[in-house]
């Protein structure tokens, strides 16, 4: 576990590091079809890569995906926060949920706690979020986020909405 990963507790969640118990509940999302929005499915040993990724981001950029902790049951829900992939516009606040979660708001609640953070705390505020098209789900949350299409962009080869994420100090007021 990187140690200084700030933890954020809502309601339901408490948002942490990554740790290596998480790799199995990631591994399973990133075989799912529902990976096919993040460029997946993924196999295992391709998982691991992308699981690594999220300690990277801490380690180099100070900011990165929080890992979800259930609180009521104590398992892995999920991921949220900031990415910043080589070649990308901008950081990109992102989510998956993972099986067994979804549908029940937990994605709204961990982005609007990552989101707060970002801009109070790592100096990322008016992020945005790629969101291929066919992706309504993930476009119906950065809606109910208060975001809007800014633009027409690519992430990772495909065709993308870029949505830009209202300032923290704005959606408060």
């Amino acid at each position: 576990m990187i140690e200084d990963v700030p933890v954020i507790e809502t309601e339901r969640l408490i948002l942490r590091g990554p740790e290596e118990r998480d790799f199995d509940a990631f591994a399973a999302f990133s075989a799912s079809e529902r990976a096919k929005w993040i460029g997946g499915p993924f196999p295992r040993d391709r998982a691991w890569g992308g699981f690594l990724n999220t300690f990277g981001h801490w380690a180099l950029r100070g900011y990165g995906m929080w890992m979800l902790e259930h609180r009521a049951s104590g398992a892995t829900a999920g991921r949220v926060g900031m990415i910043f992939n080589d070649g990308w516009d901008e950081p990109e606040l992102g989510w998956h949920v993972f099986d067994g979660f979804e549908g029940q708001g937990l994605a709204y609640e961990a982005a609007l706690a990552a989101r707060a953070y970002a801009a109070r705390h790592q100096g990322l505020d008016a992020v945005i979020s790629y969101i291929v098209p066919d992706n309504t789900r993930s476009a119906a949350l950065a809606a109910r986020l208060g975001a809007v299409i800014e633009r027409d962009g690519t992430v990772m080869g495909h065709a993308c909405k870029v949505w830009r994420h209202p300032r923290v100090a704005e959606a408060a007021a």
